[in-house]
């Protein structure tokens, strides 16, 4: 491990699943042993408003939230919340946006926000099995499957479209 804290921020729309991809995040995580503190804000997520969920984790976290400037990692499950999380990224920051995951090749469309973290997961040192458990924790069996093909999709669509944040 190392001795940092990693910033991740976790953003999209109402009914886009956030909270459950910060879930499976989380899980993977933990799983690999680290601290992990994990935040969410609603706002009018039951109307469609913004989500996000912060996940913090490192040796040693003390708090869950991710401060202006800090995060590592901004996921955003709807390109709108790119420009409204912005000022959460460090300089250098990494922005994994929809338009990274090729919306046809979902084997559910309501499966982006697990391909994403799949794109996500490939700048994260984790295990592959520690994925696939998280996932199969969080999700029903029935759904494994499909969950196990978009987080498939997310980390093939990851050569070369994270985009560094210039903030």
């Amino acid at each position: 491990m190392t001795a940092t804290v990693t910033n991740i921020v976790v953003a999209g729309l109402g009914g886009q699943g956030v909270l459950k991809a910060s879930d499976v995040l989380s899980d993977a995580l933990l799983r690999a042993g680290h601290d992990v503190k994990k935040s969410e804000v609603h706002g009018m997520a039951q109307r469609g408003g913004s989500v996000r969920s912060d996940v913090r984790y490192g040796p040693e976290v003390f708090s869950p939230m991710v401060s202006p400037g800090e995060a590592d990692y901004l996921v955003a499950l709807d390109s709108s919340q790119v420009d409204v999380c912005r000022h959460l990224l460090r300089q250098g920051g990494i922005v994994i946006a929809p338009d990274a995951i090729e919306a046809a090749a979902l084997p559910n469309r309501r499966s982006l926000n697990v391909a994403l973290t799949g794109a996500l997961s490939v700048h994260l040192d984790l295990p592959a099995e520690l994925w696939t458990a998280a996932l199969h924790a969080n999700f029903r069996q029935d759904l494994w499957a499909a969950n196990e093909q978009a987080f498939r999709l997310g980390r093939l669509s990851q050569n070369g479209s994270a985009k560094h944040a210039s903030t």
